[in-house]
Order: C-alpha cells, then structure tokens, then sequence
C-alpha cells in the first residue's frame, strides 16, 4: 500500500511543477525613461530591436509586445507581465509613444474549435501518406 501511495504522490508532485517562459520582447525595466530619450528609429532598433509588426494601415506604428507565460502542471497556461510598446514613426524619426502594460489590455477569450477554411482538403493520415509519396527528395542529393 505504501508503494503505491509513494508512486501516486510522485507522480502528483511531477505533475504540478512550474515554469515560466518568457515570449517576445524583454523589455527593461524602466521603459518609459528609456524610451523617452530614444528620437530616431535606428536608436530605437539598436536599444530595443525590429519590431514583431509594422503597420500597413493608417499611421506607421511599430508595435513591440512581450509576456509571461506561467506552466502550473495540469492547470491552464496563465499569462501575466503583458507589455506592448506602440511607436508612431514618421521616416527615421520618432513622434509618439505608448507604453501598456496589464491593467492597459483587454482581456480576451480565445474560442475553443477550428475556424474552417473554404475549399480545403481533407485527408485522413492514410490519404496524406500516400499523398506525400515523391515529394521529398532523397538526403544528401541537395535539391
């Protein structure tokens, strides 16, 4: 009975471990000073780095985002420590910045599900298989 309980309570502490990672950008922990003596876009990408998103639309807005994903064994991915940094560029030359951090962003759900994709093809694993052959070029041929 005790080999049992001693496999069952390992497995309960393997189980709830914790890990954070960290995705996108780290930004320092003072970004507002920082940020507020950074003028052109070549100091902004020399301090900060390319942003993940430059806008098409509208105005020219570099968009920097970075958070914390938190891993709690069997308990759903929690997300915390959200920061975007938002920079309108005009040219090389910088005009505005917005720093928000949690309290800043709205919360939103992600729906559960697929969205369907019109006229897509659906194979079973047997059809992709077969589907695959001759595709791939043999290794070390190098084409």
């Amino acid at each position: 009975m005790t080999k049992i309980l001693s496999i069952f309570l390992m497995l309960a502490i393997f189980g709830c471990t914790f890990q954070t990672k960290h995705r996108g950008y780290v930004f320092p922990g003072n970004l507002e000073h920082d940020i507020a003596s950074i003028k052109t876009t070549a100091d902004l990408t020399d301090k900060i780095g390319n942003p993940q998103v430059k806008t098409i639309n509208g105005d020219n807005i570099w968009i920097y985002y970075g958070v914390d994903e938190n891993y709690r064994g069997p308990l759903p991915k929690t997300y915390d420590n959200k920061t975007v940094l938002l920079v309108w560029v005009s040219g090389n030359i910088i005009t505005k910045t917005l720093v928000l951090h949690d309290d800043d962003l709205p919360d939103i759900n992600i729906a559960n599900g697929e969205t369907q994709i019109p006229a897509a093809i659906e194979l079973n694993a047997i059809e992709e298989l077969f589907n695959n052959i001759g595709r791939f070029s043999p290794a070390g041929l190098g084409q």
